[in-house]
């Protein structure tokens, strides 16, 4: 390993201090036939400008979604990010920091996450907001798990239609808590099946998870399902886009006490699926024990305004045994960035995105529908994403498409195996007319 800077010396020293004669007997436990024998296959090394060429080349064989247009959603979305909010959040000030747990941390820090907090409050209706999570998934799990604390109750409804992936990742922590989780079927209009939610709720039902827009991109029937969930006093979980939020009802209106979501869309980039922003809000009734950090609005001795960590619920900040949760970090600038994008689109920039992904993706839609073998396989409303049966596999599809430069939809059998052939387009405000008809003019 020669570009450890260990001299022979320094491991020689090192060796005799563990009582070992070689750095081979450190690895004897690892079987003869998995060791590598012989030196790596790499090629030589080249002089840093041409060694920048080369990496240049291999950026290029990418397909991004600079270069080609992108019909793909299904939790991580392609919206546009004002070119301000990179210049903010590239501010050392910002991006040097980690975790600001301490007191000692800045009171522009500290400012930032409170103003955070509120927007997202603003958005979603609750009282309380804490100070983010890991992403999505992570935060509808710490949802669940509040829920079973609060109740006492160790069963979880969730529908299918939530999305598949944080499903999988609750499923790991449910295991771990003893939690029962049961799921809920999807009708042909692509909905939680109300019916069945009635049938599985009991006495034992902690909470009811949904999706909003679901995975599918339809519109739940809400309002229905807070009263089922209400008659067994449960909570009711919401998942939401918060770019839907620019034009749907908040979730406090129609009944819910947790809202989480994936707030990537809100100024983040895609960045290879990370990282990415867990948004995590929910009446006052449960702020003791909601997980993560809370900052604070207070005055100090001379009556200035100030900011301060109010609660902090994590266990390097209290008694292991009392603390909510031991996600040990925050996506503090991942949440600086959709600060800095919520200040600069406004309530009225807002609303705008969401409509403009209403309109571009019922565009899509309905010239979808008109073409030889393609149908619209739910006929529930939808905001900016829906599912398509297709007359070919998906995989093959899109393997055309990218001959195109053109980035299709996601492959539901991975997750849905009887929607074969099934695929979930999307459409956001980035999508021209001028790409839709491309793409509709390639699958013709």
């Amino acid at each position: 390993m020669s570009y450890i800077p260990n001299t022979d010396k320094d491991r020689e020293e090192m060796l005799r201090e563990i009582d070992i004669s070689s750095i081979e007997n450190l690895f004897k436990d690892i079987p003869q036939e998995v060791k590598i024998k012989e030196a790596l296959k790499l090629p030589s090394p080249l002089p840093e400008a041409e060694l920048l060429k080369h990496l240049r080349d291999l950026s290029e064989r990418n397909a991004d979604v600079d270069h080609y247009a992108s019909f793909l959603g299904g939790g991580a979305y392609n919206h546009f990010m004002p070119s301000a909010v990179k210049h903010i959040i590239s501010r050392a000030e910002f991006y040097t920091a980690y975790t600001p747990y301490q007191g000692e941390a800045s009171q522009g820090i500290l400012q930032a996450i409170y103003e955070y907090q509120t927007m997202i409050c603003n958005l979603t209706g609750m009282d309380v907001a804490n100070a983010s999570m890991y992403d999505g998934g992570t935060a509808l799990s710490e949802a669940a798990l509040l829920a079973s604390r609060f109740t006492g109750r160790k069963e979880i409804i969730i529908s299918s239609t939530v999305h598949p992936e944080y499903r999988a990742v609750l499923k790991t922590y449910a295991n771990g808590a003893g939690l029962n989780l049961i799921e809920i079927p999807y009708t042909e209009q692509g909905l939680t099946d109300r019916e069945k939610v009635k049938k599985s709720i009991s006495e034992n039902s902690c909470a009811l998870i949904i999706q909003q827009p679901n995975f599918f991109g339809c519109l739940e029937e809400v309002f229905e399902l807070t009263d089922i969930i209400r008659s067994k006093n449960g909570l009711f979980i919401v998942s939401v886009d918060p770019i839907s939020l620019g034009l749907l009802k908040p979730p406090s209106e129609y009944g819910a006490d947790i809202v989480v979501g994936e707030g990537q869309s809100l100024g983040n980039q895609l960045s290879f699926g990370g990282p990415y922003l867990g948004i995590f809000a929910c009446k006052k009734d449960f702020m003791r024990m909601m997980p993560g950090r809370i900052v604070g609005l207070t005055v100090d001795l001379e009556g200035r305004r100030g900011f301060a960590l109010t609660l902090q619920t994590r266990e390097q900040h209290i008694r292991r045994e009392r603390a909510t949760s031991n996600i040990c970090t925050n996506e503090a600038l991942a949440a600086l960035a959709a600060t800095v994008y919520l200040s600069l689109i406004g309530k009225s920039g807002l609303k705008k995105v969401a409509e403009l992904c209403l309109q571009k993706a019922n565009y899509l839609k309905s010239k979808l529908s008109e073409l030889n073998g393609f149908s619209i396989s739910f006929s529930a409303p939808t905001v900016k994403e829906f599912v398509v049966k297709l007359p070919m596999p998906s995989i093959e599809l899109n393997k055309k498409l990218l001959e195109e430069k053109i980035i299709g939809g996601l492959d539901l059998e991975k997750f849905y195996p009887e929607l074969k052939n099934h695929m979930l387009f999307c459409a956001t405000e980035m999508i021209l007319k001028e790409d839709i008809d491309r793409l509709v003019s390639a699958l013709r």
